[in-house]
């Protein structure tokens, strides 16, 4: 008997992988390249990363599923709406439900595990919300929630006595006690604290997100964009990110592709360095210019100079400029 575990890396998937594996079920680990998820600055929450996390939990390799422009496309139109920022929910658990649908025909398996809890997200985690997702997504019967299954209707599984329902959970809310003292009975550990996984419920990152949707520029190399920096609307074809500190200046440099620009103070002077991308003339280089200089050490002087090139091979130029007024900048941030 084969089941096919949606896991995270946090802590919830991989308890309800780890509960049904310790019924002698064939477990295997499937999870998702989001563009959504936040770039973790430092690393792995623990010591390991989630591939080694998984393979000592389940004793197997991991599997992913990279998500496409018909993802994005749901993203910016979804049939059951969004929650309260940019977050399909509901959409998106059934469009990850069809894909988790087909990976498990493709390797024989029986049924779907998920981590999620009841009640614990509110928009697509209460009862009618569930079951709407895994009628729509063609699995009725076969998503097996090993964390709330005490709670919820008996699944196939469960019916056909593949599992022991008496064996799982009964957790309910947001609070994560519970979920704790079963990592320690379960011997997990390495597990990061919640942090809301999806950045499409962050409401700064919704608002830039829907410049890049307005701005008719809304695919993948765009909105990884979103995830470090200051991010700045020049013109309707152009915008500027800037870095907010070393790691994100080395990260937006190497982001940049043919065509970007990359703004940066001179070795004298501390300061970021800017990426712009989009139709850049030379009103607008000099307002990223500008721009770059107001985040720059300035030390009590009026002006500096601010380097630019093109990439990949244009000639390193560079203009004087003062930072642009506070009044003026916020015009220009998203």
């Amino acid at each position: 008997m084969k089941a096919v575990a949606l896991v995270s890396g946090g802590l919830d998937s991989r308890l309800a992988a780890k509960l049904v594996r310790g019924q002698g079920i064939d477990v295997l680990p499937l999870t998702f390249r989001l563009p959504f998820s936040h770039r973790n600055k430092k690393g792995s929450a623990g010591s390991c990363d989630k591939n080694t996390l998984i393979r000592r939990d389940l004793g197997c390799e991991l599997s992913n599923i990279g998500l496409d422009d018909v993802f994005l496309e749901m993203v910016k139109n979804p049939p059951h709406g969004y929650g309260a920022n940019l977050n399909p929910c509901i959409d998106c658990k059934i469009f990850m439900l069809r894909k988790a649908a087909g990976f498990m025909r493709d390797n024989a398996a029986e049924f779907i595990i998920t981590g999620e809890v009841l009640g614990q997200r509110p928009m697509s985690q209460h009862k009618q919300a569930l079951a709407t997702i895994e009628k729509e997504a063609g699995l009725q019967g076969l998503v097996l929630r090993p964390l709330s299954a005490k709670l919820l209707s008996e699944t196939i599984p469960e019916r056909e006595g593949w599992v022991n329902r008496d064996r799982l959970m009964g957790f309910c809310g947001r609070g994560r006690r519970p979920q704790i003292e079963l990592a320690r009975e379960l011997g997990v550990e390495d597990y990061p604290n919640p942090a809301g996984g999806c950045l499409l419920t962050d409401p700064d990152f919704s608002r830039k997100l829907k410049d890049l949707i307005n701005s008719a520029e809304f695919n993948l190399e765009n909105i990884e964009l979103l995830k470090s920096g200051r991010y700045f609307r020049l013109k309707s074809h152009a915008k500027l990110i800037v870095g907010r500190d070393e790691q994100e200046n080395n990260l937006l440099a190497g982001l940049a592709k043919e065509g970007d620009y990359l703004f940066y103070p001179g070795p004298d002077l501390a300061g970021p360095t800017s990426l712009g991308r989009g139709a850049f003339s030379e009103g607008l280089i000099k307002l990223a210019c500008r721009i770059t200089c107001y985040y720059c050490d300035l030390n009590g002087i009026p002006d500096a100079r601010i380097f630019y090139k093109r990439i990949p091979a244009g000639d390193e130029e560079f203009q004087r400029v003062s930072p642009i007024g506070q009044q003026s900048l916020q015009e220009f941030r998203r």
